[in-house]
């Protein structure tokens, strides 16, 4: 057995696009892999393709209670409903982590009404598609994307290595770390402000034609305009006041942009311009192979090389190995 297959237990609860993804790179990497879902079809096609090793429609005793370790993919306020209702299922040292896109509105509930014998560690994958569902899902997309860990003062430093390290052996490009609050703030800028932008511009103008005119430079911009309401709208609404204050800030700046065209301020313009490319630069990744390093087992705690198991996947282009060297931890 090569020494990154593990025996542990994990549990998806919410196996859409991004629970999929999860069970599908857990699983390659030799991880016993059940989900929860709600409805049969999922559960059925899961199994029938590798994806999971388990699942059921209900919460099942016996599922819950085998994980060592869960992973929540569902809506915030379903999530804190879960953990009210079955929470007493779970595994005593159970760990418990998320892939939830805010954080103040739930991690403090979540870690409140907790039962003390279990952890929960927040995280963020910033990674996803325009399409939903487990028929969609797709380790890959982890591949040079980031994950975000959002602890608070009552995670322990073993809870804080053991996330940290489930993000380094999916794949991610690089793993940092923020305060709820810190999340919360880049992410109404980063993530809700474009999508309100990109959904801005695809309202803005009623005309079926555009299609027939439009460049890549359109449909880059409003990719993620293909959303999904009911996750946006809950998630713009949990971190609302971080949200606006993007939005303000974003605004401010169009309109300056705005005047300097009215009045023709062309340096003002251009100097703009050249600001923007100067940043756009920052986001440039670097090119050239995965490099292989050795992280704690995020289940076992024990320490591997997930790149010994990644040979030949990697050749095959199939996944990305977690980035050498120490975590990057970042505020802002």
């Amino acid at each position: 057995m090569t020494p990154w297959i593990s025996d542990s237990t994990v549990l998806i609860v919410g196996l859409g696009l991004m629970g999929g993804s999860y069970a599908k790179a857990l699983k390659r990497l030799g991880y016993r892999v059940c989900a929860l879902a709600r409805r049969q079809e999922t559960i059925d096609y899961a199994i029938e393709h590798d994806i999971i090793d388990a699942g059921s429609v209900d919460v099942n005793p016996e599922l819950v209670g085998s994980a060592d370790a869960v992973v929540f993919a569902l809506y915030p306020e379903a999530f804190k409903q879960w953990i009210a209702e079955h929470q007493h299922l779970l595994k005593p040292g159970a760990l418990l982590t998320d892939v939830t896109g805010v954080k103040c509105a739930i991690v403090y509930d979540i870690q409140g009404m907790l039962r003390p014998d279990v952890e929960f560690i927040a995280a963020h994958p910033m990674a996803g598609k325009e399409v939903y569902g487990v028929e969609n899902s797709d380790e890959r997309m982890f591949r040079d994307a980031n994950y975000i860990v959002t602890p608070t003062v009552t995670n322990t430093p073993e809870a804080v290595e053991w996330c940290k390290s489930l993000g380094k052996i999916l794949g991610f490009r690089k793993v940092s770390v923020l305060s709820p609050e810190e999340h919360d703030e880049m992410i109404g800028f980063v993530s809700q402000l474009t999508h309100c932008i990109a959904v801005s511009l695809m309202t803005c103008l009623d005309n079926p034609n555009l299609v027939d005119y439009t460049g890549d430079s359109f449909r880059d911009l409003t990719r993620i305009a293909r959303i999904n309401d009911e996750m946006w709208s809950e998630l713009f609404l949990l971190n609302k006041d971080d949200l606006l204050a993007q939005m303000d800030m974003f605004l401010t700046e169009f309109m300056e942009l705005q005047n300097m065209l009215e009045h023709d301020d062309v340096e003002g313009m251009r100097s703009k311009m050249r600001l923007s490319t100067a940043r756009r630069a920052y986001f440039d990744k670097p090119t050239g192979g995965a490099l292989a390093c050795t992280v704690a087992d995020p289940v076992t705690g024990l320490a591997s090389d997930p790149a010994a198991g990644f040979v030949e996947d990697l050749e095959a282009g199939l996944v990305a190995g977690p980035q050498a060297g120490p975590t990057t931890e970042q505020t802002r």
